[in-house]
C-alpha cells in the first residue's frame, strides 16, 4: 500500500507539471531555446535582409539570448522569473529583432498578475496579449517579419488551448503553425520573395520555439555549449542575397531610465526622436525604455533626449559598413581596432576596418568615443563644464559582440588596441577573443600595439596593406611585433593643464612645470607608456624640438610612413607634414583630427606625430 500510494503521489506531481507552467520549467525551456538561437546565428545572419541587409540579425539574437541567461536566477515562481528574464531582456536586448523580442518578454510578465504557476487557460490569454505589445512598441509595424510569427502562434494557441489538458502537447501542437507562419514570411514581404528567403527574426524565434519544444518533449536541458557553438550553415551558403537600400545609415539604440514611473515618459521620447529616422522601436515599462532607431545623426538624436532619463547605454552601428561586409568584403581577414586610432573615414571604409568606441564621460553623461559626439562639441563642453572629463574603456560585452559579429562573416580577425600603459581595452580585448575563438573554433589575434592615436592608426593601415596584397592572416601576424618596435611616436601639447587633470602628469610636476612656462613635449616609449620630455617655452618652440627628435631618430632608417593627428590645430599639424615631407620624401598616411578620448587627456592644440620605419 505505501508503494502504491508513493506512485499515486508521483502521477499528481508529473500531472501537475504537465498541466501547469511553473518558474523554473520555464526559465529551462526558455535556456533551450536560447540554445537553438546560439547553434544557429549564423545562419540567421545570412538570411538577414529586411529592414537592412546588415548581417547582424542572428548576432544581436544571440546576444540578446545570452545577457539573459547570464542574468537571471531560476526560483519556482512563474512570476518572479518571467520578471527577471524580462527585466535582462530589455537591458541587454540589441537590434530592432532583439527589442522586439525583449517587449514581447515584457508584455508577457507584466500581464501574469499574482500567478505562481500558469495553468493552459493563462498561458493562452498571457501569449495572446503579450503580442500586443510587441506591436505598440514599433512606431510602424510590418507584417512578414517576426511580429507576424508571434501573433500568429500565440493565436493559434488561443484558439486550440480548449482542446488540450496537457501543457507540452499543446505547446508541441502549436509548433507546426509557428513554422507555417514562417514560411509565408516572403508572401507578406517583397523583399523576402525577392532574395527567396524567410525574415530572419521570424526564423530566430521559431528556432527559439524549437528548443524550448525540444525540452519540453524529453524533459531534460541541453548542456549549454560554453567553449564552442556547433555553426549548421551549409544549407544557405551558396544563397546570394540582392541589396538593399539603406535609408539611414546608423543603427542606434539606448537603454534609458527613469526617476518617476509614469506613462508620460514613453511620450516625451518618442516626441524629442519624431523626424530622425525610421525602423523605430521603443520598449519597455515607463520605469526604463529601450529606444531603437535608423538615423543619420546619432549625436544629435542622443543630444536631444540627453534631459528626458537617465541614459544608460548606447551602441551605434554603420549599416552601410555592415552591407558592404555581407556583399562587398574585400578580404576574409577582419581587422578590428578601438577609436583611439584615429583613422579618417574614408580609410575606415576603404579597408573595411571595425571600430569599437572608448567613451567619454561628463558628469552623468556619457558619448561613445567619436560616434555620439564629435571634436567640436566635445571641446565646447569641455570649456563650458566645471568637471573634467573622463573616459572609459569598452565593456566585455562590447568586444564579445563584436567578435560575434566578425566570426560569422570572417574566416579570421585581427585585433590592434591602444597600448595597454595607457588603457585597460587591449586586456578586455583580450579576454572576449579568447572567448569567441574557443566557442567559434577560429583564429583571433589581439595585438598591444604600445601605442595610440595615430600610431595605432598607421599600424592598422600597414596590416591592411598586407592583407590587400594578399597576405594570409598568419603571415601579417608575423610581422605586428615587428612593426610595433619599428614605431615611434612625439605629441606636443600647449598646456600641461588637461594633462595634469587627466592624471599623465603628477601634480608636483605640472606646478614645476607651470611656473617654468614649460610646453610639455610628451614621447611614447617602448613600453607603451607616456614621458615628458624637453623643456620648451613656447609651442613653436616645442614643435621644433618634435622634428630635431624625429631627425634623430631617421639616422640613415627609410621611414615606411608617417601620420599626424591633432585637436583643433591644423595649422600645427599641416607644419609637421611639410616639415616631414622634406626629411622623408613622403607625404602623410593621414592628417585627422584627434578622437575626443585623446582630447580629454591632452586639452585642445595637442598634435601626434607618428612614424614607422621599413
Amino acid at each position: 500500500m505505501h508503494s502504491v500510494s508513493i506512485l499515486n503521489k508521483s502521477f499528481q506531481i508529473l500531472k501537475l507539471i504537465t498541466e501547469e507552467l511553473d518558474g523554473k520549467r520555464f526559465y529551462y525551456s526558455f535556456i533551450a531555446g536560447a540554445q537553438k538561437i546560439f547553434e544557429h546565428y549564423k545562419v540567421i545572419n545570412k538570411i538577414n535582409v529586411f529592414p537592412v541587409a546588415d548581417g547582424d540579425t542572428g548576432t544581436n539574437l544571440a546576444s540578446t539570448m545570452r545577457s539573459i541567461i547570464d542574468s537571471v536566477i531560476p526560483t519556482d515562481n512563474i512570476k518572479v522569473t518571467a520578471d527577471a528574464l524580462a527585466d535582462a531582456a530589455l537591458v541587454g536586448a540589441r537590434g530592432n529583432s532583439g527589442i522586439i523580442f525583449a517587449q514581447f518578454l515584457y508584455g508577457f510578465s507584466n500581464e501574469i498578475h499574482s500567478e505562481k504557476n500558469l495553468t493552459i487557460d493563462d498561458f493562452a490569454r498571457i501569449i495572446n496579449k503579450s503580442t500586443h505589445y510587441a506591436y505598440e512598441a514599433i512606431a510602424n509595424p510590418v507584417e512578414g517579419t517576426m511580429i507576424s510569427v508571434m501573433r500568429e502562434w500565440a493565436e493559434y494557441i488561443y484558439s486550440i488551448k480548449d482542446k488540450f489538458s496537457d501543457f507540452n502537447e499543446l505547446i508541441i501542437n502549436s509548433y507546426s503553425k509557428a513554422k507555417e507562419s514562417l514560411r509565408d514570411t516572403p508572401k507578406k514581404l517583397e523583399i523576402l520573395a525577392k532574395c527567396n528567403v524567410v525574415d530572419a527574426g521570424a526564423k530566430g524565434f521559431v528556432l527559439f520555439l524549437e528548443g524550448m519544444i525540444d525540452f519540453f518533449i524529453h524533459g531534460q536541458l541541453k548542456k549549454l555549449v560554453s567553449t564552442r557553438n556547433v555553426m549548421k550553415v551549409k544549407e544557405l551558403e551558396e544563397m546570394v542575397h540582392n541589396e538593399t537600400e539603406i535609408t539611414f545609415r546608423y543603427c542606434t539604440e539606448a537603454l534609458i531610465t527613469f526617476d518617476k514611473n509614469i506613462p508620460e515618459n514613453k511620450t516625451k521620447l518618442i516626441k524629442a526622436i519624431e523626424g530622425f529616422g525610421d525602423s523605430l522601436v521603443v520598449a519597455g515599462s515607463p520605469k526604463k525604455l529601450r529606444l531603437h532607431i535608423h538615423t543619420d545623426e546619432p549625436a544629435k538624436l542622443f543630444y536631444s533626449i540627453k534631459d528626458i532619463g537617465n541614459i544608460s547605454y548606447k551602441k551605434v552601428d554603420d549599416m552601410v559598413m555592415q552591407n558592404q561586409i555581407v556583399h562587398h568584403r574585400k578580404w576574409d581577414v577582419a581587422l578590428l581596432t578601438d577609436s583611439t586610432s584615429d583613422l579618417p573615414q574614408e580609410i575606415i571604409e576603404k579597408y573595411q576596418v571595425h571600430v569599437v568606441p572608448l567613451t567619454v564621460h561628463f558628469e552623468k553623461d556619457f558619448y561613445l568615443d567619436s560616434v555620439t559626439i564629435t571634436p567640436d562639441e566635445f571641446y565646447e563642453l569641455l570649456e563650458k563644464s566645471d568637471h573634467h572629463p573622463s573616459t572609459s574603456q569598452p565593456t566585455y560585452k562590447d568586444f564579445t559582440n563584436k567578435y560575434n559579429y566578425l566570426a560569422s562573416h570572417y574566416n579570421s580577425i585581427i585585433s590592434l588596441h591602444i597600448s595597454d600603459k595607457l588603457s585597460g581595452t587591449w586586456n578586455t580585448s583580450q579576454k572576449a577573443a579568447h572567448l569567441i575563438s574557443e566557442r567559434q573554433n577560429m583564429d583571433i589575434s589581439v595585438f598591444n600595439s604600445k601605442k595610440l592615436a595615430c600610431g595605432l592608426g598607421l599600424m592598422i593601415i600597414r596590416a591592411a596593406r598586407e592583407i590587400e596584397k594578399g597576405r594570409s592572416n598568419k603571415e601579417v601576424n608575423a610581422e605586428i611585433d615587428k612593426w610595433i618596435e619599428k614605431s615611434r611616436m612625439l605629441i606636443s601639447a600647449r598646456t600641461l593643464k588637461y594633462l595634469i587633470k587627466g592624471g599623465r602628469v603628477s601634480a608636483v610636476k605640472g606646478f614645476v612645470g607651470k611656473l617654468l612656462g614649460v610646453q610639455p613635449l610628451i614621447i611614447v616609449n617602448k613600453e607603451g607608456k607616456t614621458e615628458l620630455f624637453g623643456k620648451p617655452k613656447s609651442e613653436k618652440q616645442s614643435m621644433r624640438m618634435v622634428i630635431e627628435e624625429v631627425n634623430k631618430m631617421l639616422n640613415g632608417n627609410k621611414v615606411w610612413g608617417y601620420a599626424i593627428s591633432h585637436a583643433n590645430n591644423i595649422d600645427g599639424a599641416n607644419w609637421y607634414a611639410e616639415q616631414m615631407e622634406q626629411l622623408t620624401g613622403l607625404k602623410p598616411e593621414f592628417i585627422h583630427r584627434a578622437s575626443p578620448v585623446l582630447g580629454t587627456h591632452t586639452g585642445p592644440g595637442v598634435i601626434g606625430l607618428a612614424l614607422m620605419f621599413e
